[in-house]
């Protein structure tokens, strides 16, 4: 996430007037808000707090998006908390995860070991799976736009109906990719800013992975069947669990995943019930009294520049319309 200056005295309220969580540090920003590290007052747990501006970017996905997250009970899945008002802003406070990011964990190592690839994939699967199992009971729609060019599959990138489930396994391979190889796999090497050759490489699936990286048959081949452009064709999501290099040393816990979900399945309710959530989101969605939007001050761009945006666009064949956040079929 990037991190971007503010001018004097445009910093955001904190929180509402209970004031229950203070301000420990700011966490990043993207095209969503701002993310930042919170703590209970109450209980001294660190918590992040999601803030999204009031007004207009309160729309139908985020509501969705709340909703979805709140009803969501995975160990591998950031577990949700609250909504909160503030003057400004919608809060969403959920679990803090103090291991940090994935990414940056990569970029300190350079890249991972197989082993160490695996085990987080293994995770990651397991997480993504359980969203796709909860999606008959999570409110959906046909077809979700996702952001970061580097992530997303062939079919989403053409104006037709496609099947989230199918284009998320694309989303994992890339994962795999870049935990192996430390680099995006469809990112030219001489031109990895050029979003628009990384989008025509993805749907020409352009990619190779270095000499320099040894990496199993089995592994290579589990890559293979995932960056595969007809979705008709790609592994699916159990086949993946299935396949022998996902198997191995595959963590007791997330062998029977009946099993696992039932251990990680809490008696306590989330605080706010689903109705309380809905209030509050509707009242989010009427901008702040005398307040011209902060946005300019208060978000960076995790993806595609205005003139890039605009360029791809242009094309009547790309669906280009970023939200800066992997989006998991619901």
């Amino acid at each position: 996430m990037l991190m971007m200056d503010r001018p004097p005295g445009m910093d955001m309220p904190v929180m509402h007037d209970s004031d229950r969580y203070e301000l420990v540090k700011d966490i990043g920003s993207g095209n969503f808000g701002v993310a930042r590290l919170m703590r209970d007052r109450q209980t001294n747990e660190l918590v992040a707090a999601k803030y999204i501006e009031r007004g207009e970017k309160i729309d139908e996905n985020v509501q969705r998006e709340i909703i979805n997250h709140r009803s969501l009970r995975h160990p591998n899945i950031v577990k949700f908390k609250e909504v909160i008002l503030t003057p400004t802003h919608l809060a969403i406070v959920m679990e803090y995860a103090s291991g940090g990011e994935l990414f940056e964990r990569i970029c300190n190592a350079g890249r991972f070991s197989e082993d160490e690839a695996r085990f987080f994939f293994q995770q990651l699967i397991s997480g993504v799976s359980y969203c796709h199992a909860m999606s008959s009971v999570l409110h959906s729609q046909p077809k979700s736009t996702v952001g970061t060019p580097a992530y997303i599959a062939p079919e989403v990138l053409l104006k037709k109906e496609y099947d989230g489930k199918k284009a998320d396994v694309w989303s994992c391979g890339v994962t795999l990719y870049v935990m192996l190889v430390g680099a995006y796999p469809f990112e030219d090497p001489e031109e990895p800013k050029n979003f628009k050759k990384t989008i025509q490489r993805i749907l020409n699936v352009q990619y190779s992975i270095p000499d320099y990286v040894h990496i199993s048959p089995e592994c290579r081949h589990l890559i293979s069947r995932i960056f595969v452009a007809d979705p008709s064709k790609r592994i699916t999501m159990p086949e993946i669990k299935s396949h022998e290099w996902f198997l191995k040393n595959l963590p007791t816990d997330l062998m029977d995943e009946n099993t696992m979900n039932n251990q990680f399945k809490e008696p306590d309710q989330p605080m706010q019930s689903e109705d309380e959530i809905m209030q509050i989101i509707t009242q989010a969605t009427i901008p702040p009294a005398g307040m011209n939007s902060l946005n300019q001050y208060l978000t960076g761009s995790l993806d595609i520049d205005d003139d890039m945006d605009e360029d791809l666009e242009s094309d009547p064949d790309l669906d280009i319309n970023s939200s800066g956040e992997i989006v998991y079929a619901m």
